[in-house]
């Protein structure tokens, strides 16, 4: 198979590199990748120079020698060169200048600058790869694999012709939903977990890769990942390679024929039991959770938290959680759609984790609200399905409104979320429990309009955004201390109680946010 400088730079390897020169040359033929590795540029010399071959370079022997570097150019073009690529440009070389390029354009030699943080290896890897099999492969792991899943006559479904093409071609595979929860697994080797493995793709960030599959190291076991489309819905697969006996070409091609075999079984994925389980107690129903949860492998007791997260950016939040599962010896379901995340975190260990894992619970959401547009709502300290699904119905009647009554705040707990639930069903049923909370803050009209819309807004900010807090209180509202203090004093007076009284600041609390709830319905 002909293999030119052009196909080369369609390989996953070149996805941001630059062509700085030569692009009129780009069908110069490849038949192999070497590096010029030189100290000096009279080392030069011992490259004896092959017009099929493409050059790696970082010009290290003359990173800071710009007539060096386009001598190194042009000596390489004269012995023979196809190409030549240039590393680490932004690191060693700090950067590519114009005389270099235009030696390149004159030798007609294309010049290929790679990303600064990208890696030789994978260049290497891939050229050969198309060089040496294109899409003729070494073995019969492609022949092979077809014939097991295209027997129809001895299988009964594609699940049974899979097992035994990866028992005949010492491979596994395994299908994930969307959310990365197994749903078709085909084990023939036992060297690590599917968990582990799991870990490591969320860490590599696998659900941004769109092209050639991504190969991940688990504890010695080779893994290759990368996405599938099922009836038009997405799925992600690793394939392991159990003897290192293929290239990442033949194992990119193999995932190609085992979604093409998906197709002509007409196989339809079996559903993501644990993402049906979330979905069902989001929805309040408690038997279909209690239905599934054998299914998805939940021990109900072990579920400690559940939450509702949006505005953050998913991959920073899978790095987040996937750190904090690391940590903790904690497991976090969840289902994404958009920069929307449900989901629930377990517990793996004994039952005297559970007072640690709400602390834990804590500490995470605080980590996730990393920008101005992040929102957590969280019920932590659950008890079992019946806790989880009233957890998931106090997030979603109060979620879209607690910012309107606690607009400081990021991350919501159970108790502001319980308080706005409660102003809600207040607001909804009026009558006389809305007038004795309303009734409260009269006082404050009282005082005359200006004067007494600047007392309850300091109140407001005191009782809901400050925690009783009268230096944050001024840092709040951008007034001196004293002022607040002055403020404070005379809202006591008026009100004729100390605002801070344990049996004072519960029906306080109530009426100001019943206040703030109804200002923003009107």
């Amino acid at each position: 198979m002909k293999v030119t400088v052009a196909d080369c730079l369609e390989l996953e390897a070149f996805k941001n590199a630059e062509i700085a020169a030569g692009k009129k040359y780009l069908t110069n033929d490849v038949k192999n990748i070497s590096v010029l590795d030189v100290s000096s540029v009279t080392d030069i010399q011992f490259y004896k120079g092959n017009k099929t071959h493409m050059l790696m370079t970082g010009f290290l022997g003359a990173r800071d020698n710009v007539e060096a570097q386009s001598k190194m150019v042009h000596d390489a073009a004269k012995r023979g060169c196809a190409a030549l690529i240039v590393y680490y440009v932004g690191k060693a070389v700090k950067k590519l200048v114009p005389a270099v390029a235009e030696m390149a354009e004159t030798e007609r030699l294309p010049l290929i600058v790679m990303p600064w943080d990208a890696e030789p290896s994978q260049a290497i890897t891939e050229i050969m790869d198309i060089v040496l099999y294109g899409d003729n492969f070494r073995n019969s792991l492609i022949s092979n694999t077809v014939f097991h899943l295209l027997n129809f006559e001895k299988h009964g479904n594609f699940q049974s012709a899979l097992r035994e093409a990866a028992i005949n071609n010492d491979f596994q595979m395994i299908l994930m939903s969307e959310d990365f929860n197994p749903i078709l697994t085909v084990e023939t080797r036992y060297k690590a977990t599917i968990e582990d493995a799991i870990k490591l793709g969320k860490e590599r960030n696998v659900e941004n890769n769109t092209k050639a599959y991504t190969m991940i190291d688990v504890n010695g076991v080779l893994t290759y990942w990368g996405p599938v489309s099922i009836q038009s819905d997405k799925y992600y697969m690793f394939i392991v390679d159990n003897e290192d006996s293929y290239t990442a070409g033949e194992i990119t091609k193999l995932a190609e024929i085992i979604e093409l075999a998906m197709g002509m079984w007409k196989y339809t994925p079996e559903r993501d039991a644990k993402a049906e389980f979330i979905k069902a107690l989001m929805r309040g129903n408690k038997s279909l959770a209690y239905t599934l949860k054998d299914e998805a492998k939940i021990e109900a007791e072990k579920i400690q938290c559940v939450f509702f997260s949006k505005g953050i950016n998913a991959e920073t939040e899978s790095k987040v959680f996937t750190q904090f599962e690391d940590e903790e010896n904690l497991n976090i379901m969840k289902i994404t759609e958009g920069d929307e995340t449900y989901g629930m975190i377990l517990t793996r260990g004994e039952d005297d984790q559970e007072v640690s894992a709400k602390s834990s619970c804590v500490q995470l959401f605080n980590k996730l609200k990393i920008n101005k547009s992040a929102r957590i709502f969280h019920v932590t300290g659950l008890n079992g399905i019946e806790g989880a699904g009233d957890g998931y119905r106090l997030i979603s009647e109060s979620w879209a409104v607690v910012q309107n009554v606690f607009p400081y705040k990021r991350v919501f707990t159970k108790y502001e979320l319980t308080l706005v639930s409660n102003c809600i069903n207040i607001q909804i049923q009026g009558g006389f429990v809305k007038k004795n909370y309303t009734e409260l803050l009269e006082p404050f009209k009282e005082a005359g309009e200006s004067k007494g819309k600047q007392l309850l807004e300091t109140l407001e900010t005191f009782v809901l955004d400050a925690g009783m807090n009268s230096v944050k209180t001024s840092e709040i509202m951008g007034i001196h201390a004293n002022t607040v203090q002055y403020r404070l004093k005379k809202i006591n007076e008026m009100l004729g109680v100390e605002i801070t009284g344990n049996r004072v600041i519960p029906g306080l609390t109530m009426a100001l946010a019943l206040k703030r709830l109804e200002r923003a319905v009107n």
